[in-house]
């Protein structure tokens, strides 16, 4: 069996609940949702600013385990407005660049605090 490994990263802000940035096992890795809570712990008001950061975070936990954004394999996007899949899929694209992962998005009524308008979550397959 894969030794499994938490990742908790100083520079994240930390979980709202009882739960790690991340679990690596083997050479997979599930990055925990990550939101647009800055590290000051302000909120930006535009769903695109939310997604940047939470994005952000994402890419930290991964960069952290030893991958890239090529080694995803499964994003999940949760959105309180679904309209506002256009305006992120710009960050998106510019972030993946011509890697195509799985992907799914999930309109939701609400996420953990009212001020926040989107949530990102990711598998990874990490190179060994």
């Amino acid at each position: 069996m894969a030794r499994i490994e938490p990742l908790m990263l100083p520079d994240l802000p930390e979980p709202i609940s009882h739960y790690c940035h991340g679990v690596r096992a083997g050479d997979r890795l599930w990055i925990s949702g990550m939101v647009g809570v800055a590290l000051d712990g302000s909120v930006p008001g535009d769903t695109v600013e939310q997604f940047k950061l939470a994005l952000g975070y994402v890419d930290g936990v991964l960069r952290a385990a030893g991958g890239e954004p090529r080694n995803i394999v499964k994003v999940q996007v949760f959105l309180t407005d679904v309209a506002d899949r256009a305006r992120i899929n710009p960050v998106r694209e510019g972030y993946f660049g011509a890697h195509r992962p799985a992907s799914t998005l999930i309109g939701v009524a609400a996420l953990v605090t009212p001020e926040l308008k989107v949530e990102i979550e990711a598998e990874a397959v990490l190179d060994k």
